[in-house]
């Protein structure tokens, strides 16, 4: 499954090194200088997603607000390249999912692409696909008519059976009958992936509105036939309140791919944006080398809120170590107020630069998963 992004960035220096750490992580990308042909380029193009340099936020944040108003990269994982933590509570708000601080740091930018990677997968499969075996005509360049065979089928792509090595860099055409219907499906697509035995995976990038009405309504009749995977039900979170003291605890979120389902939390409480969470964590006593296995259920840029039965006595300084899959987040703080048998609030005290901009990737991180699955609670 190749995976494709622009790059949005007049700087060199920073250019040069993310397109490095993209190809490393086998990501193809396409580089515009300038804002006037990234726009053009992003009404005509699919792309995964969007790196860009917001040095002048007002020109990305119309190539932005373009890409979110399209229907190729309406839900393209969006990248923003910013020079100081001023600047991150606006990106997001422009439509940001991750953000890469200036200068471009080559392990950080390593770890936080690796993780964005991730993302741009799941992103592909969004969509359920069901099992189809129907015949279809392709076309491409000097081939007039083709044959394959449709095996499965989504809103947004298809695989493919064909005798033929289909091009990678340009259309492909399709018509093809869908099982219990007799209107003719035309569409365009291109090739994600193809392997030795004929097998090829396709992405549509052109769909005229009454195919697309056609393909919606056979996937809804035909959903049950999709392989469903064992349902997880989400930890709904409830906060412990100081003035009950009696709310109870939140259940444990099943095992997930280290990033926690999350949802804003309503209100801005505290000053700062916080985000409910269900993330395992292990929490030190600083000087006691002893973790303590606990849930972050809430978290900002300001501090977090520990589950645990057992919380450590007010003004206690604490080390927070989180992983995920694709990232490892420590940092310090003190620990605020206290709800026995519950848990309790730590404020952030990051002894470096580098703890802080932890926390900010990890809160980068829960945006981004929150963006592309919004239908979360």
């Amino acid at each position: 499954m190749v995976l494709k992004s622009l790059l949005v960035c007049a700087d060199d220096n920073a250019a040069e090194i993310l397109r490095s750490i993209l190809e490393e992580l086998d990501i193809e990308g396409e580089r515009c200088c300038d804002f006037v042909s990234a726009a053009a380029k992003l009404s005509e193009a699919l792309v995964d997603a969007i790196i860009v340099d917001c040095d002048d936020y007002k020109s990305a944040t119309e190539v932005l607000k373009k890409a979110r108003l399209s229907p190729l990269n309406g839900t393209s994982l969006v990248i923003a390249l910013v020079h100081n933590h001023d600047d991150v509570r606006r990106v997001f708000a422009m439509g940001a999912n991750f953000i890469l601080y200036k200068p471009i740091s080559v392990e950080r930018a390593r770890s936080s692409l690796r993780a964005a990677r991730g993302l741009m997968r799941r992103e592909r499969r969004r969509h359920p696909r069901i099992p189809v075996h129907t015949a279809a005509g392709i076309a491409y360049s000097n081939v007039e008519s083709a044959g394959a065979t449709l095996i499965d089928l989504s809103e947004e792509g298809t695989a493919i059976q064909s005798q033929c090595k289909l091009p990678a860099s340009e259309k492909v055409y399709f018509q093809f009958t869908l099982p219990g219907h007799s209107s003719v499906v035309r569409l365009a697509g291109e090739v994600v992936w193809q392997d030795s035995s004929g097998r090829v995976g396709v992405r549509f990038v052109d769909v005229p509105q009454t195919s697309r009405k056609l393909l919606k309504e056979w996937l809804r009749q035909n959903a049950f036939r999709e392989a469903k995977p064992v349902p997880r039900v989400p930890a709904r979170i409830e906060q412990p309140a100081v003035s009950k003291g009696s709310d109870p605890v939140s259940k444990p979120a099943d095992a997930d791919d280290g990033l926690a389902r999350f949802r804003a939390t309503p209100g801005d409480r505290r000053g700062e944006s916080r985000h409910a969470c269900q993330l395992g964590a292990e929490v030190y006593q600083l000087g006691i080398p002893v973790p303590h296995r606990c849930s972050l259920s809430d978290i900002s840029e300001g501090g977090c809120y520990v589950e645990t039965s057992s919380p450590f006595p007010p003004e206690t300084g604490v080390e927070i170590l989180v992983r995920t899959r694709d990232l490892k987040i420590r940092t310090r703080g003190i620990v605020q107020s206290v709800h026995p048998g519950f848990g309790m609030g730590v404020r952030f005290k990051p002894k470096t630069a580098e703890e802080r901009d932890d926390v900010q990737q990890l809160i980068s991180l829960l945006h981004a998963q929150q963006a592309l699955e919004p239908g979360l609670p």
